[in-house]
Formats: structure tokens, sequence, C-alpha cells
């Protein structure tokens, strides 16, 4: 017998000792096709009998909600409880005090009101395809009870079950039938037995209701606020605690989880433990100065959701139409999970014209500030290379101490540094040859030794001298010297001509640019770069997130890069996302 999968008992071929976490198994009594019998003991040392399901088929599963319809229109009076829930699938059964039925059958003589209550008892468990002999029945008085029913693999026909409870019928008639006595016979002894027969039943019921409780159905809470579902159980006759949990797609002191769980039939006076949904706090974040959509998007990163909107006039706080003024929980605070968030929005600014000072070599942030105090809204940013600080306010538009309407948009030039790291390391690139120095051209060979002086007399040719054939001397007018080593002439490697292309350069290729930008873009300012072995270009300026929130993006031709190149899209001048080209 398995417990709730981890726990395991009897039924299931190992040895541990508890079912479902709170009957500790005794011995086992039967075993019947899927169903495992075992007297268990349970809260306070109460003895019960367990009937554990194993149910491992779709049949199963349905034949066990077959049983446990028929059990809760019979309501046995052993019966004191059946769950199903996956995992478990049992029923829980006290002892009857009586006589069994086959005592009864074996008496001589029989009461006429004890064998219409078992023909009674054997038409009700027909109608619901059982007979008298898969129940175990006790007879108390003249009434009988159904002390444990079993569950049946396969459905009996009614053929079967008239003749099943034809043998056990015929015992019952077997023997001598006490007759009802006649109306009138004992009215003498009225008063009496009136008080004998009173009391009586009155020490029966409080002995019934304090050993066998009333059953009912544990009423399904969840989702439910805490105090209504409390107090739904309670009115039940059932007693109520709490725990608490944490689940994201609920409200806040909602019940999430409860055991045992709705639709099981517990004693009435049982514990009913209800978890209630109690995440731990985060933090609100800044919406003011957002528009609706941008807020809704900004809570829904933070599992939160936009609360009650209030329109109210921004001509005092200088808050431009749309944009929000104030919210409830203020930023920072503490708040949970799937909180609202409620604002205020502005109507708009009427009948007045502001200013702006110089913004020249303020941070982005700064004129943001001072665009705010003077009602103006920063709605485009964009970025021009500048040898001033990166992020420095280059440019403004309206230029400083031009009148316009409060709530007009504001444009930006910030200067960004005019050459950037790489955004990745190189690695190791080949190193260029070593270059070939160009070498005078040789000197023509001289002869080693003494050469021949002209003789006297001899004219000389006035043709120039490289013109004259040489006379090679004969070796008789070499004087016999030692050979002297001739310098070896240096061979040059070839240079390369002037114009000839350099195959360790990076090649230069085509590339395209190709982005969609989130739906729940943050506000600010974007534009887009390339980047390659030659530095940056920008082929996107500078736009408002407001423009291309849910769009793509894609470069209308193909862009020459050289080397490795990868495309940067930057926020408010900060690099946002890099994407690499297609």
């Amino acid at each position: 017998m398995t417990g709730q999968a981890s726990e395991t008992g009897t039924g299931g071929g190992s040895a541990a000792t508890t079912i479902d976490g709170k009957y500790g198994v005794l011995r086992e009594l039967s075993r019947h096709g899927n169903v495992t019998l075992s007297e268990v003991r349970a809260a306070e040392g109460v003895t019960r009998q367990v009937a554990w399901f194993d149910i491992s088929t779709s049949a199963d599963r349905q034949a066990f909600h077959a049983y446990r319809s028929v059990l809760r229109t019979l309501e046995p009076a052993g019966l004191t409880d059946i769950v199903a829930r996956p995992g478990a699938y049992y029923s829980v059964w006290q002892p009857v005090g009586g006589l069994p039925l086959d005592s009864v059958l074996a008496q001589p003589t029989k009461r006429q009101e004890t064998v219409d209550n078992l023909r009674a008892l054997a038409a009700q468990l027909a109608g619901h395809g059982y007979a008298l002999q898969d129940a175990d029945i006790v007879v108390e008085g003249h009434e009988a009870r159904i002390a444990y029913l079993r569950a049946l693999q396969l459905p009996r026909t009614p053929e079967d079950i008239t003749a099943r409870n034809a043998q056990t019928l015929a015992a019952l008639s077997g023997g001598r039938v006490r007759r009802k006595r006649q109306p009138g016979a004992w009215l003498a002894f009225i008063p009496g037995l009136l008080f004998l027969g009173g009391a009586g039943y009155l020490g029966a019921q409080a002995a019934q209701i304090y050993l066998n409780p009333p059953v009912r159905e544990v009423a399904a809470v969840n989702g439910q606020e805490a105090r209504a579902a409390a107090k739904k159980l309670t009115q039940s006759g059932f007693r109520v605690t709490y725990t608490e949990g944490q689940v994201g797609n609920q409200g806040i002191g909602t019940i999430i989880r409860q055991d045992p769980v709705g639709g099981t039939n517990l004693p009435i006076g049982r514990l009913v433990t209800l978890t209630v949904n109690n995440p731990p706090s985060i933090e609100v974040p800044k919406i003011e100065e957002q528009r609706l959509d941008q807020a809704r998007n900004i809570l829904k990163d933070r599992s939160m959701v936009l609360g009650k909107v209030l329109k109210v006039d921004g001509t005092l706080t200088n808050t431009p139409e749309g944009r929000i003024v104030s919210q409830l929980p203020e930023a920072g605070s503490p708040a949970q999970r799937g909180q609202p968030v409620q604002v205020m929005v502005s109507t708009g600014i009427t009948g007045k014209e502001t200013w702006l000072p110089p913004l020249t070599g303020l941070t982005v942030d700064q004129a943001r500030e001072y665009a705010k105090a003077a009602g103006l809204v920063v709605t485009r940013v964009s970025e021009q290379p500048s040898d001033r600080p990166a992020g420095s306010v280059l440019e403004q538009t309206p230029a400083p101490f031009v009148r316009v309407g409060v709530g007009g948009p504001v444009t930006l030039t910030v200067s960004v540094s005019r050459y950037s790291a790489p955004s990745r390391p190189a690695g190791s690139l080949p190193l260029p040859p070593p270059p070939v120095p160009k070498l005078p051209p040789p000197e023509p060979e001289v002869p080693a030794g003494p050469q021949p002086l002209p003789q006297e007399g001899v004219p000389q040719d006035p043709q120039p001298q490289e013109t004259q054939p040489q006379e090679t001397p004969t070796p008789s007018e070499i004087p016999p010297t030692a050979p002297e080593t001739q310098p070896e002439t240096p061979t040059l490697d070839p240079v390369p001509e002037t114009g000839a292309p350099d195959t360790t350069a990076p090649p230069t290729r085509s590339v395209n640019f190709q982005y969609t930008f989130p739906a729940d873009l943050p506000a600010g300012s974007y534009s887009v770069v390339v980047r390659d072995i030659n530095g940056e270009r920008q082929i996107l300026q500078a736009t408002d997130s407001a423009q291309l929130a849910g769009r793509n993006a894609n470069s209308s031709q193909p862009i020459q890069v050289t080397g490795d190149a990868v495309f940067i899209v930057r926020r408010d001048g900060a690099d946002y996302e890099t994407v690499n080209p297609n």
C-alpha cells in the first residue's frame, strides 16, 4: 500500500509503516484485486481500517470514482473518510457496533422488523449494483447497517445480484419469525415506555455523536479570500488553521492549498489546514513622468499591475498631458507581487509658456531635470563624436531662452568618444613580413692581384675605357700569390610591386542589419552603429523609444564592413544590446 508517492505501506510491497503520512499500519487484513485493506492507528490511538486503491490506469480511476459516488449515496455507518487526489485514493472505515449478519441469520427466532430492514437494505444495494455479500452488515436492535462495502472489480448483472441475494434471504427466512405485536396490546405501559425509550434514545444519540460524529463533505475554498474561506468551513462544523505559502499568479491573502482537499468526507470537528498566499515583498519601481503604456510594461517586469488611473491638472507640477504626475505606493516602497499601483495622469498644462537655460556642458540626466522643471520633455537624444566628455550636451532644441509652450519636446545632442575600445578582444593576429632593405647596385668585379701597367709610347685610345676590351693577363704575368676569397654577391628577395594586393589585410564584405525592438522598450533615445576594424559608423540616428517599440528595424541596403563586425544598439549613449550581422 503506497502513501502520497513517497510513503509506502503494506500494499506496495515496502516496509514503510504509514499511509498518507497520518495512518500507521498495524497489519494487513486482506487483498482484493487492486484494493488492500489494512488495520491502522489513526490520531489519538484510534483504530481504523484503510482500503487503499492502487490506481494505474484511467479505468481504475473511473472505477474508484464510481465507487465513491455509491458510498456518498448509501452513507455507510462505518465510513469516516474517502480521499481522491493524485497519488492517494483510499477510504477510511471505523468499527460499527452490533451483531454480524451471519450471527443474525443463525438465530432460530428473528424479529419481523429485522427481516424487513435487511430486505430493504438488500434492495437498496441492488439498486447500485451490489449484493448483500459485497458488504459487511451488522444489526443493532432492528436496524441493519453497513460496516464496510467492498469495491467491485467488474459490475454485477441484475441476475447475478438476484441469485446471490436469494441465498442470503433464504437463510434469513429460515426458523421462526416473531411478528410485530398488534397495536394496543401494550398501551398501558406507554408512559413508562416513552420515558425509558426517550432516555435510551437520547443516551444512544449522545453516544453515537461522541463515538461516531457525523461526516460532511469539505468545501473547496481554493482561490477564495482567507476570511471568507475560514467562515465557510467553520459554519460546516470544521476547525481551521492557517499556514503561509507563495504563488505568483494569485492574489495576496487568497487560499492556494487546503488539507484535506475539497470534496473529502470528514467527521465534524476535524481540522482543516489552509495555506494563504503571502509572497515576499518587492520594491515598487518609479513610473512617474512615464506614459500609461510605458508604466504598464515597467510594472509587468516587477509582477505588478496598473491600478486606478485618476486625471489631474498638470499646470501646478508642469507635467505634460498624458504623463504620470504621482503614484501610490511611492517608488522604492515595499509591496507584494500582483499588487496594483494607483497613478494620477496629467490632463495637460494650459495657458503657459516656458523656456530653457543653456544646457551645454551638462549631462543628459541634468538636462532632463532642467527640462522637467520647465515643463518640457526630452523626446530625442542624438549622439555626435566629440573631444568633450562623453555624455555631455553639445546642442539643444529649443535654443536657450526661446519661449515655447509648456509640454513641448526637447531634442539634445550629446558627445560620444571619437574612438572606442573594441567590443571584444582581437585575439592573435598575423605579424606583417619584415621590410626588405634596398641595396645599392653592385660594383664591377675587380680581379685580384696587380694589374699590368700601360706601356710607354703606346698611344692611348681616346674612347672611354669601358668600351675598350680589357686584356686578360696571362698566368705568367700574375705573380704567384695566395688566392683570396672572392666576396659573394648577396641574393635579394624580390620586392613586391607597388599596388599589389596585400593578402594579409582583412577582407571586405557586405552585411545586413536586422533587429526587432521589444514592445516594452524602456524609455530613452536609441541609436545604432556598426563597428569593424576601421572604427564605428552610425547607421540609425537617435530616435525616441516610442517610435521604435515593437517595430522591426533593418538596413535598406547592404553595409560594407572590413574584418569582424558587430552592430551595437545604444540607449541614451550607453550600450543597450549587441547584434551580430546577417
